[in-house]
Order: C-alpha cells, then sequence, then structure tokens
C-alpha cells in the first residue's frame, strides 16, 4: 500500500518598497503599499499581531524600518531597500 503525500504549494507575493529618506514608518508602510486602508486599519493589524519584521511579531505601530528590514503580513512580503 501506498501513501500519499499532499504537498501545499505556498506562494507569497513579494514587493519592493523604496526608501525616499533614512527610514518608513510601519503603519505608514502598510497604507503606502495599499496593506491596509487607513492609519487605523493599519494600528489594528499591528495590533492584532498579524504584522511581522524580521520574522518576528511587530507590535510597534510606527516602527522605523530601514533599508533590509523584510515586512510581512500574511502572504505578503516586503522589502525595504
Amino acid at each position: 500500500m501506498m501513501a500519499a503525500t499532499m504537498v501545499s504549494e505556498f506562494r507569497m507575493t513579494q514587493h519592493t518598497f523604496r526608501l525616499e529618506g533614512e527610514f518608513v514608518e510601519l503603519n505608514g508602510l502598510l497604507k503606502a503599499m495599499g496593506l491596509a486602508s487607513s492609519g487605523g486599519a493599519a494600528k489594528a493589524m499591528i495590533a492584532a499581531g498579524a504584522v511581522m519584521v524580521g520574522g518576528e511579531i511587530e507590535s510597534r505601530i510606527r516602527r522605523k524600518l530601514r533599508g533590509g528590514d523584510v515586512v510581512r503580513v500574511g502572504d505578503e512580503e516586503i522589502l525595504v531597500v
């Protein structure tokens, strides 16, 4: 008897965000990338633990993101450059 193996393919959408200054705040990035419709929506996403920076859940709404930071929300990944 052969065992069936199911392989789930997970596709992440990757984006790049180019800084115009030294940093961008996390809530601003979520709005700029269209992942949050408003500042309140961005705040709620962050408070709910739905946002990761560098592979860890981020709870700071105005976390300063600099070049090289990677933000993940669901199946969306953003590289800050």
